[in-house]
């Protein structure tokens, strides 16, 4: 089968105005194309939509992820393909990927095999510039940040308490802790800094919850960027950076519209990590989508234990979408990693560790039924080494669990690879009602919905943070923020915080090791264990295999 970025360089793509006209009913001068695939959809339109009635929404997540792969923005390109085919009208809404993975581990973001979305090179190179328009806007008010405190510091920041590092939107370690201003009076005060990912910016996460131009405004001004020597916070909106931020924001908030290889309509919009910061893709285009279609597919970052807590507890309760079923992705390999395989033998018929492994899966299931209240079907994306017997015990193992299993095979067939869940979907939708909730209530203090969400969706045993941490936590709950949601900041690879503990430990410490404060997105991040905000490069990059052949086209991208 040919690699992922030659099928996606072979698609017949349609022009994105025709996708628009035909599939949404959106005319031209209300498309700003990029190109011919790529466009925006202008905010006064979409508040024009304001009346229409929503789709339904479906969310796909997965088990927590593994070297073996899951497929889960793949699946959910599968799903809203196979939807069309059984005559519905549906979309799909992603994020837009990070240069970080792109150029590091994971490689792109846009599905794969024959369920991908189009122009992938340009999807996962730059897009529409949504990226460097936030890197601009948050680094902008970095600067104006140290301009300030080296004209005389009126606002009185204590230098040792900025709260705002710079960004970038690569994978550079070296970054992580710098010093800014050396070089003599000219250039500033020298102090303590660092950098952060794009992906993990507040600036970001402002961007994908914001519901408009006015509130995006509105939220860039309450960022709290440093405090007083007497700790009292100072806002973005006390320089007055907010303004001239969202100006460098205007266009990159519209929603991006592409295609599948179908030619099926996909919003692309934001993109935070779900490991650091809250995973999925924008408020604006999730309800746009919603507006226009019947049925919504849309995925939240790695596994149901982050990605979609966050969608549930964090984009949900702010925004007031309500996801009407969800979506589990395994795969048969993954569950025999989580089982103890080394990843080298996951191709080989195992029963046993399949078993051992399924617990992970169930744990997630648990976490989708009976803590979020959804229901919710599993999709196992489907490998040519999967065995009849590996299956058959997958869909025994999980027959007790009220969530049907269906085999999808849309990586190598497209949309009617995953018809059979399609259909499964819509009959969930139809016919199970959603007893949907989040996971603790907005008056629980922030040590308690922390906890909460450790035991209850980790399987902890307690949450612990040294005397330091405890103050802030206090500190922040005395101030005023009690109320916000937390955004918990782990690795992916594991429901502790240990990434090499696979399956679904119990009865283990999730320890916080730092405390940030996001108060224009609203949310606290508690950041655990080793993740890192700034992630590095891998011994040998992703980078090292991207090239141009001789025609000039790209190749190495996965």
């Amino acid at each position: 089968m040919p690699a992922d970025i030659e099928i996606a360089q072979q698609a017949k793509m349609q022009r994105i105005t025709q996708v628009a006209q035909e599939k949404l009913g959106i005319s031209d001068e209300h498309l700003e194309p990029y190109g011919h695939y790529k466009a925006k959809i202008s905010l006064d339109y979409i508040d024009s939509l304001a009346d229409r009635p929503d789709g339904k929404l479906i969310l796909v997540t997965a088990i927590s992820p593994t070297p073996a792969g899951e497929g889960k923005t793949t699946t959910t390109v599968g799903l809203g393909d196979a939807l069309n085919r059984i005559g519905k009208k549906a979309s799909i809404c992603l994020r837009e990927p990070s240069l970080g993975p792109v150029f590091g581990m994971k490689g792109g973001a846009a599905g794969g095999g024959y369920a991908q979305v189009v122009p992938m090179e340009d999807i996962n190179l730059h897009f529409t510039g949504d990226f460097g328009a936030i890197a601009l806007a948050h680094n902008l008010l970095a600067a104006m940040i140290d301009n300030h405190i080296h004209h005389g510091n009126e606002l009185q920041f204590d230098v040792r308490r900025i709260a705002w590092k710079r960004v970038v939107d690569m994978n550079d370690r070296a970054l992580r802790d710098i010093t800014v201003g050396l070089g003599g009076v000219a250039n500033g005060f020298p102090r303590q800094d660092g950098f952060d990912i794009v992906v993990a910016s507040e600036i970001m996460a402002i961007f994908c919850l914001a519901t408009s131009l006015f509130d995006l405004k509105a939220r860039l001004a309450k960022i709290v960027v440093g405090y007083t020597r007497e700790q009292k916070p100072i806002l973005a909106g006390d320089l007055n950076a907010h303004g001239a931020m969202a100006v460098l924001l205007k266009g990159a908030l519209k929603p991006n519209l592409v295609q599948t290889l179908e030619n099926n309509p996909a919003f692309i919009h934001g993109g935070p990590f779900a490991n650091i910061a809250h995973g999925c893709n924008s408020v604006l285009a999730t309800k746009t989508a919603l507006k226009l279609t019947d049925y919504v597919v849309t995925e939240a970052g790695f596994g149901a234990d982050l990605g979609a807590e966050k969608f549930i507890d964090i984009k949900c309760r702010k925004s007031g979408l309500r996801p009407n079923a969800a979506v589990i992705v395994a795969t048969i390999r993954a569950l025999k990693y989580h089982g103890g395989v080394d990843l080298k033998e996951v191709n080989a018929e195992n029963l046993d560790a399949l078993s051992k492994g399924l617990a992970n899966l169930e744990r997630h299931i648990n976490n989708i039924r009976n803590h979020y209240g959804l229901p919710c079907v599993v999709a196992v994306n489907h490998f040519t080494f999967d065995t009849e017997a590996e299956i058959d015990l997958l869909k025994q193992k999980l027959a007790h669990h009220e969530a049907p299993v269906v085999i999808c095979k849309h990586w190598a067939e497209g949309g009617k690879g995953a018809e059979e869940l399609a259909r499964t979907v819509v009959d969930l939708v139809e016919k199970v009602p959603s007893d949907f909730r989040f996971v603790y209530d907005d008056q629980a203090t922030l040590w308690d919905k922390v906890t909460t969400v450790a035991k209850n969706l980790y399987g902890a045993s307690e949450v612990t943070a040294d005397t330091k941490i405890r103050n802030q936590i206090k500190k922040l709950q005395d101030g005023g923020y009690g109320h916000y949601p937390v955004c918990v900041a782990k690795t992916q690879y594991s429901f502790s915080t240990d990434a090499q503990l696979r399956g679904a430990p119990s009865h283990h410490e999730i320890n916080i090791r730092e405390v940030r404060l996001a108060a224009g997105a609203e949310f606290i991040v508690m950041i655990c264990g080793d993740m890192m905000t700034m992630p590095g490069l891998p011994k040998v990059p992703s980078a090292c295999k991207i090239d141009l052949d001789e025609k000039g086209s790209v190749v190495g991208l996965f």
